[in-house]
């Protein structure tokens, strides 16, 4: 689905991917509903797209059902319709092992990645039903495929965001509703401060490549326009995918012993 003139539901647009997602969505000559639990990140992507009423600003924590189910009438009040819906909210986990996470952590994690995907499909699936071509963008990771020692709970939710993706394509397939979902590799954004975790203390001095947001949004409108099922977004993304295929035990032995160091170095910034 060409993504001009259409109407687009953003999650986490008030930075990162999601803040480039939006600008160039409005670039394109689309309309957008920016949706963000943080005001201010939305009121700094507002100023920077100057795009008049193209673009509304929805402050709502996605893990927030009744919010959720309430934002479709917000969204239509603002742009008569919806084409599109963009679920790229998502936090990461302390860098630790799983035995070390408290439940706290692990629900939160599952309940913005997962359970705050699944809301938002839930609450716009049956108004993209209802239009003669709709879109639904889900956001997984590289970490959906890739297992990495530290970030094994934030793999788990965007594991299950493939799957939830996946098994909405096959749902969806004698509707005009099509389905991507995204694997990002390393990606310039600040989903680690966004996430409250600290970052590990040899972070910014890792030689690992990053994806800048802007280009990541490009890659990614360029595979929802071509209808793809999957996006692989950065190098790392591609390789990652190719390695877990072809020798899984040995790419995860290599990269265990990369991350041995310092945890967290191998997937910084990744959404």
């Amino acid at each position: 689905m060409q993504v001009s003139n259409k109407v687009w539901v953003v999650t986490g647009a008030g930075s990162g991917m999601g803040r480039e997602l939006v600008l160039q969505l409005l670039g394109r000559g689309a309309r957008v509903a920016a949706v963000d639990r943080n005001p201010d990140g939305l009121a700094e992507v507002s100023a920077a797209a100057s795009a008049g009423v193209r673009l509304s600003t929805h402050v709502v924590d996605i893990t927030d059902r009744a919010a959720v189910r309430s934002l479709p009438e917000q969204v239509e009040a603002a742009h008569g319709v919806v084409d599109g819906l963009v679920n790229n909210a998502g936090i990461i986990q302390p860098f630790v092992p799983v035995t070390d996470l408290d439940d706290a952590t692990i629900q939160r994690v599952l309940d913005v990645n997962l359970m705050g995907t699944l809301h938002m499909v839930q609450a716009f699936l049956p108004r993209l039903l209802s239009r003669p071509e709709a879109h639904i963008v889900n956001v997984s990771s590289m970490g959906g495929f890739f297992p990495f020692p530290g970030q094994t709970m934030y793999g788990a939710s965007k594991a299950a965001v493939k799957l939830l993706s996946e098994g909405l394509y096959a749902e969806l397939l004698d509707t005009a509703v099509e389905v991507t979902v995204i694997f990002p590799g390393a990606v310039e954004t600040s989903i680690t401060a966004n996430s409250g975790v600290d970052q590990p203390a040899t972070e910014g001095d890792s030689k690992v490549p990053m994806t800048s947001a802007d280009k990541a949004a490009r890659t990614i409108l360029k595979g929802v326009e071509a209808n793809k099922l999957h996006v692989y977004v950065g190098a790392d993304a591609k390789l990652m995918n190719l390695a877990i295929k072809i020798a899984p035990r040995p790419a995860i032995r290599f990269v265990q012993k990369q991350m041995s160091k310092h945890l967290g170095v191998s997937e910084q910034g990744a959404r």
